[in-house]
């Protein structure tokens, strides 16, 4: 026996004072919502800026920066 055997089989218990919200209503107050307006748009931005970094050549580099590199 567990000890939850005493009330796992008991109706769930509805209120008279006001009707159940539908399941439609419910999954609503959860929907997700665009808090941060635009911060889409900035990581989309940031990502396209850093996509198209350029490699410099073996005689670009600056003395000391090819051990940076690995």
């Amino acid at each position: 026996m567990s000890k939850y055997d005493d009330i796992i089989n008991i109706p769930r218990w509805n209120p008279k004072s006001h009707p159940r919200m539908s399941e439609y209503d419910r999954a609503a107050q959860f929907a997700p919502f665009a808090a941060l307006t635009g911060y889409d748009a900035m990581i989309s931005e940031t990502a396209r800026l850093t996509d198209s970094r350029a490699d410099l050549g073996e005689e670009q580099m600056i003395p000391g920066q090819s051990l940076k590199l690995l």
